[in-house]
C-alpha cells in the first residue's frame, strides 16, 4: 500500500508541476500588464481543473450560494492541507487576490505568480501586516475579492477542529469595505494531502460555498461577531461532515 501511494504521489506531483511549467509562458505574458492580470488568474483555474482531472480527483462543490461574478466579497476558508490553495481556484469563479504567506514567492516560476498576481504577508512582521492589509482593501475598492485563510496558515492540530483565535484581517477589511463575507469549507482536503507528509492520496474532493454573512452597518467593534459567525458556519459544516 505504501508503494502504491508512494508511486501515485510522485505521479501526481510531477503532472501538477509540469502542468505549470507547460502554461508558464502565458502566466509570464499575462502578468506583464495589470489588465491582463485577470487572465492570468483564470489559466491558474485551467491549472487546476486540468490537474484535478488528470489525477484523478473528482471535486464535488455544494453551492449555497453562487458568487455574483460582477460582485465583490471576502472570501474565507478553514485552511488544513495545500490542496486547499488549487482547489480554491477551481470552485470560486469569481476573480479574487489570495493573501498567502510571503515564503511562497521562494518557490520557482510559482513564486513568481504568486508575487505578481497575488498579495504577500509575513504574519511575523507587522509593517508586512498592515502592507497587505493596505494593498488587499485597494483591490477591494477596485472591485477584485480577496481570498484569504483566517487560521493565518496549517496550524490546527486537531483537524478537523480549526485554530482559534482566527486573525482579523479579513473581517475587518470586509466591514471596513462593507461587503459580505462568503463562507467557505473544505471538509476533506486534509485526507489528500496532509501536512507534513509527502503523500496525496485519490479522495474525491468536497467542498461547500456557503451563503454570504453581511456586513452592512457593521463597525470595527462587531470584528469578533462576525468571527464567530464565520466560526460557526464551516466548523458547523466540519462537524456534521464528520458525524
Amino acid at each position: 500500500m505504501r508503494t502504491l501511494t508512494l508511486l501515485y504521489t510522485i505521479w501526481a506531483t510531477f503532472w501538477f508541476i509540469f502542468l505549470f511549467v507547460l502554461l508558464f509562458p502565458l502566466f509570464w505574458l499575462f502578468l506583464q500588464k495589470p489588465e491582463w492580470k485577470s487572465k492570468a488568474h483564470y489559466l491558474n483555474r485551467l491549472w487546476g481543473k486540468l490537474f484535478f482531472s488528470i489525477a484523478g480527483i473528482p471535486v464535488k462543490v455544494q453551492y449555497d450560494f453562487e458568487p455574483d461574478l460582477k460582485k465583490t466579497y471576502v472570501f474565507c476558508a478553514n485552511h488544513f492541507s495545500y490542496v486547499d490553495i488549487a482547489a480554491m481556484g477551481i470552485i470560486i469563479k469569481n476573480y479574487y487576490a489570495f493573501v498567502g504567506k510571503s515564503s511562497i514567492k521562494g518557490i520557482p516560476l510559482f513564486g513568481y505568480m504568486f508575487t505578481k498576481l497575488h498579495i504577500q504577508v509575513d504574519r511575523g512582521d507587522k509593517n508586512s501586516r498592515v502592507t497587505s492589509m493596505t494593498r488587499s482593501l485597494k483591490e477591494l475598492q477596485s472591485g477584485r475579492s480577496v481570498m484569504i485563510f483566517p487560521e493565518g496558515g496549517i496550524w490546527s492540530k486537531n483537524i478537523p477542529k480549526m485554530l482559534l483565535p482566527l486573525k482579523d484581517g479579513g473581517f475587518a477589511m470586509a466591514i471596513k469595505q462593507q461587503i459580505p463575507i462568503v463562507p467557505i469549507t473544505f471538509l476533506n482536503n486534509y485526507k489528500i494531502m496532509q501536512e507534513g507528509k509527502f503523500a496525496i492520496y485519490p479522495h474525491t474532493l468536497r467542498a461547500i460555498v456557503h451563503k454570504p454573512i453581511d456586513t452592512t452597518g457593521m463597525t470595527k467593534d462587531d470584528v469578533n461577531s462576525l468571527k464567530n459567525s464565520y466560526y460557526e458556519v464551516v466548523q458547523g459544516a466540519l462537524d456534521n461532515y464528520k458525524a
